[in-house]
């Protein structure tokens, strides 16, 4: 096959990689927006590179003419998240989208591969938009909390040196650590709560101090300098205590400095 028609087959599917990506961002965007706690942690996208495609191609014996039909994964999404709860919340979420619609799912947590390999695998039909009109392509959604993914993320570094035919002894170790991935996402479970809260906590604290900011950037375009000077520094000295009860008190007088000059300007 010409370069030029690989280019031409392939560039829909480096657009469904781009927007796929950029969706399942926006997603984490609107969580944090509304102050929530945010199932997906990472989206990573890739294409499939040419010579992966024709490897497998000729290990699963597809024919030239059936690539895109049999090859479901020339654009893959990976969705790294913290727990392994939230790789049910997430799958749910792309579920119930009307954009993208599920051809099959592969369940790897119940179904663990010999080496040790977890996952949870969607293969999607997403349209895209070319100068040809639509296109309705197939993609692959990888769900994996970040130990998974570490541990994935070398098993395939180690097929790739050894082709396929890892020494038993690596195979084992590699095994063993995927015992220790399961037991560390286990134990991270069992304090989610406890790791939620303090992740919200910085959150509420990190958009506090922002809106606090702004309020104090705001004043200096309509009160005295050096009163709001004062202001600025009760702030700081609030800031370093790292009460967040505080920080909540400060901000609400803030509010009310703010609106008694919003009240001035009105009546003059």
């Amino acid at each position: 096959m010409e370069i030029q028609l690989w280019r031409r087959i392939l560039c829909p599917y480096e657009l469904a990689v781009r927007e796929l990506t950029v969706k399942f961002e926006h997603i984490i965007k609107e969580y944090k927006l509304n102050d929530l706690y945010s199932p997906i942690e990472q989206v990573r996208g890739r294409v499939k590179s040419v010579s992966s495609i024709l490897e497998k191609m000729q290990r699963k014996h597809i024919p030239l003419e059936r690539m895109e039909e049999e090859v479901e994964d020339i654009a893959g999404i990976r969705i790294i998240c913290q727990f392994e709860e939230d790789i049910d919340t997430i799958a749910a979420l792309i579920q119930n989208r009307s954009d993208m619609t599920i051809k099959s799912e592969k369940n790897y947590l119940k179904h663990i591969k010999q080496s040790g390999y977890r996952s949870y695998h969607l293969i999607i039909y997403y349209t895209v938009e070319t100068i040809n009109g639509p296109k309705e392509i197939q993609a692959e959604i990888q769900i994996r909390t970040m130990a998974m993914n570490f541990w994935a993320t070398i098993e395939h570094s180690l097929q790739y040196k050894y082709k396929g035919e890892m020494p038993l002894h690596v195979a084992e170790r590699l095994s063993n650590a995927a015992d220790a991935i399961i037991a560390l996402d286990q134990e991270m479970s069992s304090v989610r709560s406890e790791i939620m809260d303090a992740q919200n906590s910085s959150m509420n604290q990190s958009n506090l101090i922002k809106d606090i900011l702004m309020s104090i950037e705001n004043l200096y375009k309509v009160a005295n300098k050096r009163e709001v000077e004062k202001i600025q520094s009760e702030f700081l000295r609030i800031f370093q205590m790292r009460d967040l009860q505080q920080l909540e008190r400060f901000h609400r007088q803030l509010d009310i400095i703010a609106e008694g000059y919003r009240a001035q300007s009105v009546a003059f």
